[in-house]
């Protein structure tokens, strides 16, 4: 089931939240969320996501510059400020703190839920606000929707077969 709505956990009400149920295990949804410079594939909100810190795997600090309709045109920096291996992976711009993007897996029964929070500032007052909410935060809500979907057929798909289609990123 794809659930897209604001969230008021943590983040401020203008957060978009979106959720995806998953026929995949817990840990190769955590594993393909913290695989960050695979992102552009299945997230299409992004241009291009790199590791600062390559040698050292993902984790509580962690910086990554990221690029695309989050940050803006250019590269902006995040870190890693909420890591639970296998279930918490949580990102916080390194320069503005009300910039934010969550990733929460959670285990069911017999499938796995990701829950993605994506927040960032708009500026302008109410004007801004209203303009950003009815122009970029609209795509964004739709891409995030999109985006996972991707990201379901993507982990889903048989690991050999998926891996040698994420080759050449």
């Amino acid at each position: 089931m794809l659930v897209s709505s604001a969230s008021p956990e943590r983040t401020s009400p203008n957060a978009l939240l979106c959720s995806q149920d998953l026929a995949a295990t817990p840990e190769a949804a955590f594993a393909l969320v913290c695989d960050v410079e695979k992102w552009p594939v299945w997230l299409s909100c992004t241009r291009s996501v790199r590791r600062l810190d390559e040698a050292a795997p993902l984790q509580l600090g962690s910086e990554v510059a990221l690029r695309g309709a989050l940050a803006g045109d250019g590269e902006d920096l995040y870190e890693v400020d909420r890591f639970l291996a296998g279930h918490i992976v949580s990102f916080v711009g390194a320069y503005s703190v009300r910039r934010r993007l969550d990733f929460r897996i959670e285990r069911k029964s017999s499938r796995t839920k990701l829950v993605v929070r994506v927040d960032y500032p708009a500026y302008g007052g109410v004007v801004g606000a209203l303009i950003d909410r009815m122009t970029a935060r609209r795509r964004l809500d739709r891409e995030l929707v999109d985006s996972l979907v991707h990201f379901k057929g993507l982990v889903e798909f048989a690991g050999g077969e998926r891996d040698a289609l994420l080759a050449d990123f």
